[in-house]
Protein backbone atom coordinates (compact mmCIF):
# COMPACT_ATOMS: atom_id res chain seq x y z
CA UNK A 1 0.00 0.00 0.00
CA UNK A 2 1.73 3.44 -0.99
CA UNK A 3 1.10 6.34 1.79
CA UNK A 4 -0.25 9.48 0.40
CA UNK A 5 2.47 12.17 0.49
CA UNK A 6 1.80 14.56 3.08
CA UNK A 7 4.92 16.70 2.17
CA UNK A 8 8.37 17.45 4.21
CA UNK A 9 9.66 17.20 7.97
CA UNK A 10 12.39 18.81 9.81
CA UNK A 11 13.14 16.58 12.92
CA UNK A 12 16.61 17.69 15.23
CA UNK A 13 17.91 15.30 17.64
CA UNK A 14 17.03 12.29 14.80
CA UNK A 15 19.84 10.39 14.95
CA UNK A 16 18.69 8.31 18.18
CA UNK A 17 15.96 8.09 20.97
CA UNK A 18 12.74 10.03 20.91
CA UNK A 19 13.91 12.37 17.72
CA UNK A 20 14.46 8.89 15.69
CA UNK A 21 11.36 7.45 16.93
CA UNK A 22 9.30 10.91 15.78
CA UNK A 23 11.38 10.36 12.42
CA UNK A 24 9.95 7.50 11.54
CA UNK A 25 6.69 7.60 12.71
CA UNK A 26 6.49 10.72 10.48
CA UNK A 27 8.04 9.02 7.68
CA UNK A 28 5.54 6.11 7.91
CA UNK A 29 2.63 9.26 7.91
CA UNK A 30 3.95 10.06 4.45
CA UNK A 31 6.43 12.66 5.01
CA UNK A 32 9.52 13.25 3.53
CA UNK A 33 12.23 13.77 6.87
CA UNK A 34 15.37 16.08 7.02
CA UNK A 35 17.42 14.19 9.85
CA UNK A 36 19.77 16.19 12.01
CA UNK A 37 22.04 15.41 14.60
CA UNK A 38 24.76 17.14 15.87
CA UNK A 39 27.93 14.23 16.08
CA UNK A 40 26.97 11.29 15.34
CA UNK A 41 27.03 11.26 11.44
CA UNK A 42 26.58 7.04 11.33
CA UNK A 43 23.50 6.62 13.67
CA UNK A 44 22.02 9.76 11.56
CA UNK A 45 22.33 7.81 8.56
CA UNK A 46 21.16 4.65 10.06
CA UNK A 47 17.83 7.16 10.62
CA UNK A 48 17.70 7.89 7.18
CA UNK A 49 18.08 5.08 5.75
CA UNK A 50 15.19 3.43 8.15
CA UNK A 51 13.11 6.47 6.45
CA UNK A 52 13.96 5.32 3.23
CA UNK A 53 13.03 1.59 3.69
CA UNK A 54 9.76 3.00 4.18
CA UNK A 55 9.53 4.77 1.45
CA UNK A 56 10.00 7.55 1.85
CA UNK A 57 12.80 10.48 1.05
CA UNK A 58 15.63 11.54 4.12
CA UNK A 59 18.70 13.99 4.27
CA UNK A 60 20.96 14.48 7.06
CA UNK A 61 21.94 17.47 7.85
CA UNK A 62 24.56 18.00 10.63
CA UNK A 63 23.91 21.01 12.67
CA UNK A 64 24.60 21.89 16.63
CA UNK A 65 21.18 23.50 17.26
CA UNK A 66 22.88 26.37 19.33
CA UNK A 67 24.92 27.72 16.42
CA UNK A 68 22.67 30.05 15.06
CA UNK A 69 24.73 29.98 11.70
CA UNK A 70 24.42 26.39 11.56
CA UNK A 71 20.35 26.15 12.06
CA UNK A 72 20.57 28.86 9.25
CA UNK A 73 22.18 26.18 7.08
CA UNK A 74 19.94 23.30 8.17
CA UNK A 75 16.67 25.03 7.04
CA UNK A 76 18.50 25.94 3.50
CA UNK A 77 20.03 22.52 3.21
CA UNK A 78 16.29 21.12 3.71
CA UNK A 79 14.65 24.17 1.33
CA UNK A 80 17.02 23.49 -1.82
CA UNK A 81 16.63 19.55 -1.20
CA UNK A 82 12.79 19.45 -0.93
CA UNK A 83 11.72 22.92 -2.12
CA UNK A 84 9.26 23.16 1.25
CA UNK A 85 8.89 22.44 4.97
CA UNK A 86 6.10 21.36 6.47
CA UNK A 87 6.60 20.24 10.04
CA UNK A 88 9.52 21.04 12.47
CA UNK A 89 10.22 19.11 15.28
CA UNK A 90 12.86 20.07 17.64
CA UNK A 91 13.91 17.15 19.51
CA UNK A 92 17.34 18.18 20.13
CA UNK A 93 18.69 18.51 23.55
CA UNK A 94 20.58 17.53 26.30
CA UNK A 95 20.16 16.48 30.38
CA UNK A 96 22.59 16.52 32.71
CA UNK A 97 21.94 15.76 36.19
CA UNK A 98 23.67 19.64 38.21
CA UNK A 99 22.51 20.72 41.91
CA UNK A 100 21.64 24.80 41.78
CA UNK A 101 25.46 25.73 42.73
CA UNK A 102 28.04 27.74 41.32
CA UNK A 103 30.46 25.02 40.41
CA UNK A 104 28.10 23.77 37.87
CA UNK A 105 27.30 27.21 35.93
CA UNK A 106 29.16 24.95 33.07
CA UNK A 107 26.55 22.37 33.13
CA UNK A 108 24.17 24.64 33.06
CA UNK A 109 25.49 27.06 30.56
CA UNK A 110 25.41 24.05 28.55
CA UNK A 111 21.76 22.60 28.86
CA UNK A 112 20.39 26.24 28.46
CA UNK A 113 22.21 26.48 24.98
CA UNK A 114 21.19 22.98 23.46
CA UNK A 115 17.84 23.35 25.08
CA UNK A 116 16.96 27.08 25.33
CA UNK A 117 18.74 28.84 23.00
CA UNK A 118 18.37 25.76 20.83
CA UNK A 119 14.25 25.73 20.57
CA UNK A 120 14.82 29.34 20.38
CA UNK A 121 16.75 29.27 16.85
CA UNK A 122 14.70 26.56 15.37
CA UNK A 123 11.46 27.43 16.57
CA UNK A 124 12.75 31.04 14.97
CA UNK A 125 14.08 29.33 11.67
CA UNK A 126 10.52 27.29 11.31
CA UNK A 127 8.52 30.61 11.97
CA UNK A 128 9.77 32.09 8.63
CA UNK A 129 10.11 28.86 6.80
CA UNK A 130 6.76 27.66 7.07
CA UNK A 131 3.32 28.01 4.77
CA UNK A 132 0.07 28.24 6.01
CA UNK A 133 -1.10 24.73 7.34
CA UNK A 134 2.45 24.27 8.91
CA UNK A 135 2.81 22.65 12.01
CA UNK A 136 6.23 23.72 14.66
CA UNK A 137 6.24 21.03 17.91
CA UNK A 138 9.00 21.77 20.41
CA UNK A 139 10.08 18.64 23.18
CA UNK A 140 9.66 19.68 26.83
CA UNK A 141 9.62 17.49 29.62
CA UNK A 142 6.87 16.31 32.29
CA UNK A 143 9.81 16.50 34.84
CA UNK A 144 9.20 20.45 34.94
CA UNK A 145 5.79 19.34 37.31
CA UNK A 146 8.06 17.13 40.14
CA UNK A 147 11.22 19.58 41.07
CA UNK A 148 12.95 16.58 41.34
CA UNK A 149 17.19 17.58 42.96
CA UNK A 150 19.71 17.76 40.17
CA UNK A 151 16.71 18.56 37.45
CA UNK A 152 17.72 22.66 38.30
CA UNK A 153 19.27 23.30 34.87
CA UNK A 154 17.19 20.74 32.42
CA UNK A 155 13.67 21.83 33.65
CA UNK A 156 14.88 25.89 33.62
CA UNK A 157 15.74 24.74 29.83
CA UNK A 158 11.95 23.24 29.04
CA UNK A 159 9.89 25.57 31.02
CA UNK A 160 11.68 28.32 29.08
CA UNK A 161 10.66 26.50 25.78
CA UNK A 162 7.39 25.89 27.06
CA UNK A 163 6.93 30.00 27.42
CA UNK A 164 8.89 30.45 23.52
CA UNK A 165 5.55 28.00 22.19
CA UNK A 166 2.98 29.90 23.99
CA UNK A 167 4.56 33.32 22.66
CA UNK A 168 5.07 32.46 19.01
CA UNK A 169 1.86 31.12 18.59
CA UNK A 170 0.51 34.13 19.07
CA UNK A 171 3.57 35.67 16.69
CA UNK A 172 2.22 33.38 14.17
CA UNK A 173 -1.06 34.60 14.20
CA UNK A 174 -3.31 34.58 10.86
CA UNK A 175 -0.81 32.75 8.95
CA UNK A 176 -2.29 29.13 9.86
CA UNK A 177 0.51 27.71 11.73
CA UNK A 178 0.04 25.82 14.71
CA UNK A 179 2.82 25.61 17.71
CA UNK A 180 2.93 23.08 20.50
CA UNK A 181 5.00 21.08 22.89
CA UNK A 182 4.77 17.63 23.88
CA UNK A 183 6.29 16.70 27.18
CA UNK A 184 7.18 13.39 27.91
CA UNK A 185 7.44 11.64 31.07
CA UNK A 186 10.57 9.08 31.67
CA UNK A 187 11.45 7.26 28.42
CA UNK A 188 13.58 4.31 27.73
CA UNK A 189 16.06 6.15 26.14
CA UNK A 190 19.84 6.43 26.05
CA UNK A 191 19.32 10.25 27.41
CA UNK A 192 17.00 9.26 30.40
CA UNK A 193 19.13 5.66 31.18
CA UNK A 194 22.15 6.81 31.26
CA UNK A 195 23.93 6.61 35.01
CA UNK A 196 20.69 5.51 36.48
CA UNK A 197 20.60 1.70 38.09
CA UNK A 198 17.77 -0.35 37.18
CA UNK A 199 16.43 -0.05 40.98
CA UNK A 200 16.62 3.65 40.30
CA UNK A 201 14.66 3.07 36.76
CA UNK A 202 12.11 0.80 38.37
CA UNK A 203 11.25 3.11 41.33
CA UNK A 204 10.28 6.07 38.88
CA UNK A 205 8.42 3.55 36.62
CA UNK A 206 6.06 3.02 39.76
CA UNK A 207 5.66 7.17 40.18
CA UNK A 208 3.16 6.88 37.02
CA UNK A 209 -0.41 5.19 37.59
CA UNK A 210 0.61 2.60 34.63
CA UNK A 211 3.54 2.00 36.47
CA UNK A 212 6.52 1.90 33.41
CA UNK A 213 8.57 4.38 32.03
CA UNK A 214 7.64 5.12 28.24
CA UNK A 215 8.47 4.18 25.46
CA UNK A 216 10.07 6.79 22.23
CA UNK A 217 7.27 5.48 19.77
CA UNK A 218 4.33 6.70 22.67
CA UNK A 219 5.87 10.31 22.20
CA UNK A 220 6.05 9.81 18.35
CA UNK A 221 2.20 9.15 18.46
CA UNK A 222 1.25 12.60 19.72
CA UNK A 223 3.74 14.57 17.77
CA UNK A 224 2.27 12.40 14.68
CA UNK A 225 -1.23 13.49 16.13
CA UNK A 226 -0.15 17.06 16.58
CA UNK A 227 2.00 17.27 13.14
CA UNK A 228 -1.12 15.69 11.46
CA UNK A 229 -4.94 16.69 10.17
CA UNK A 230 -6.77 16.08 13.88
CA UNK A 231 -4.33 18.02 15.29
CA UNK A 232 -5.62 21.49 13.14
CA UNK A 233 -7.26 22.77 16.21
CA UNK A 234 -4.91 22.28 18.52
CA UNK A 235 -2.43 25.35 19.10
CA UNK A 236 -0.52 26.53 21.68
CA UNK A 237 -0.86 23.48 24.09
CA UNK A 238 2.03 21.70 26.21
CA UNK A 239 0.74 17.73 25.65
CA UNK A 240 1.95 15.60 29.10
CA UNK A 241 2.50 12.46 27.39
CA UNK A 242 3.58 10.73 30.48
CA UNK A 243 1.22 7.48 31.99
CA UNK A 244 0.06 10.02 34.60
CA UNK A 245 3.58 10.95 35.87
CA UNK A 246 2.74 14.31 36.52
Amino acid sequence: MTIEYKGVALVTGASRGIGRAIALRLARDGFDIVVNYAGNAAKAQETAQAVEALGRKALAVQADVADADAVARLFEAAQQAFGRIDVVVNSAGVMPMAQISPDKLEDFDRVIATNLRGSFLVLGQAAQHLKEGGRIIALSTSVIAKSFPGYGPYIASKAGTEGLVHVLANELRGRGITVNAVAPGPVGTELFLNGKSDEQIAQIGKMAPLERIGEPDEIAAAVSFLAGPDGAWVNSQVVRVNGGFA
